[in-house]
């Protein structure tokens, strides 16, 4: 028998065999490829809804970080990604403070519409630098020494947090611009860290990042005019703008007598940043408590949100604004969820028109009142808790508000919007 015709199925078979397992192999690389693309590259559809008649810009958005992981179970917390169509939104992930999750800034979104988002987790892309529309800083000096509780010698340099040594009072000269900072694109802010604990206004004449120069060529320089801005706000003994306190006795009380003081900075990010803090021991006559303050802010607001949680119930606690003979004072009704006292005039330090408001909730307002020295809102402390706005218009902005008639129509638009907040979904 021919050799050749002998093993010629044999060889069929083997050829078959060979080619049948290619083909799976093919498949399963396939497969397998598919699944790692699905893995480096997940999409999720987020539904934004507006309720109101009216556009609005700048809103911040927060998805939780249960939420995230619910939707996206691997993956990473720093490879997401936000789109509008093809054109991103900046993003960034909170991973402290009362907003920990996915932090983005919607640019605009039209009256009584409903948009789509896309949320990608890209985890193969590098996720890009994003221009940075917000910051929040606390600097101290370094190497000097504390004589008579001030200090002496050293230099600043930024920290991420600060026990604050008990031969610390106002006027140490250890804290650059006395406390920390944290501004959005519109304006700064700044509270004392020690026993005044006074909430202070940076007005800002451009849209960069300010405060890392503030304070570093003088104690004093920034309450002069400058390139970038000034001070714009002369609190003293006031409530100045949103500080924490008690009503008591017919006069508010800042957060004064406390057993010591920490602060942390959370968040320093490109479109969200805040400032953590806690008051340990605040002696009030109801016995001593601790004060639990976030303070946010997000890029494209002048809106810094303060919340607070106490360890005890506080009666009658308090926040308000300065009284300033210069401005017009003038209220919300309180019809809607939350309302808002301001003021606007010619009381800035520069002389020229400055307007502040506190945008409030309205369920657990008891008084609107006042002392001689500020405008208080006192509210029921039974839940420990209580979340609050403050907000600062300069003249001087690029763009900036210059009548207290356009200032009003501001703070209507706000309280709507925080009543009728957007509704968010996948």
């Amino acid at each position: 028998m021919d050799p050749k015709t002998t093993n010629l199925p044999w060889i069929r078979l083997a050829l078959f065999c060979i080619l049948n397992g290619l083909f799976a192999i093919s498949i399963f690389s396939c497969a397998q490829q598919k699944e790692e693309d699905a893995n480096s590259s997940v999409t999720h559809l987020l539904k934004i809804q507006n309720p109101l008649d009216q556009e609005r810009e700048e809103e911040l958005i927060v998805i939780s970080s249960q939420e995230m992981k619910n939707k996206f179970p691997e993956s990473k917390k720093n490879q997401f990604r936000v789109y509008a169509d093809e054109e991103e939104i900046p993003s960034q992930w909170n991973e402290n403070g009362n907003d920990v999750g996915l932090a983005f800034v919607l640019p605009k979104i039209g009256a009584s519409v409903t948009i789509e988002l896309k949320i990608v987790s890209d985890e193969e892309g590098l996720k890009p630098e994003y221009s940075k529309r917000t910051q929040a800083e606390l600097s101290h000096k370094f190497g000097g020494e504390f004589k008579d509780r001030e200090y002496f010698g050293g230099h600043f340099e930024n920290v991420n947090s600060l026990s604050v040594p008990a031969e610390h009072t106002d006027h140490s000269w250890f804290i650059r611009y006395e406390g920390p900072g944290w501004e959005s694109d519109l304006v700064g802010y700044r509270f004392y860290l020690d026993w005044r604990n006074g909430i202070d206004v940076f007005g800002k004449k451009v849209k960069t990042p300010v405060l890392q120069d503030v304070g570093q060529d003088g104690f004093n320089s920034y309450h002069e005019p400058a390139d970038w801005g000034m001070d714009v706000l002369k609190v003293g003994k006031t409530l100045g703008l949103g500080s924490i306190a008690t009503f008591e006795n017919g006069a508010a009380r800042r957060v004064d007598v406390t057993d010591s003081l920490f602060s942390e900075i959370t968040n320093n990010g490109p479109i969200y940043s805040s400032v953590f803090t806690t008051y340990f021991g605040w002696d009030l006559p109801g016995g001593k408590t601790d004060i639990l303050s976030n303070i946010s802010i997000h890029a494209g607001t002048r809106l810094s949100r303060m919340d607070l949680k106490s360890t005890n119930a506080i009666e009658n606690f308090a926040t308000g604004l300065i009284k300033d003979t210069k401005a017009e004072f003038f209220t919300s009704s309180d019809e809607l969820e939350y309302g808002y006292i301001a003021s606007y005039g010619p009381q800035s330090l520069a002389e020229d028109n400055l307007g502040i408001a506190l945008i409030y909730p309205t369920a657990l307002l008891q008084e609107k009142t006042s002392d001689d020295l500020s405008h208080v809102l006192v509210f029921d402390g039974s839940s420990k808790k209580l979340s609050y706005y403050f907000l600062a218009a300069w003249e001087q902005e690029p763009g900036g508000i210059t009548s207290r008639e356009a200032f009003q129509s501001y703070l209507d638009k706000i309280i709507l919007e925080k009543s009728n907040p957007l509704k968010v979904s996948f």
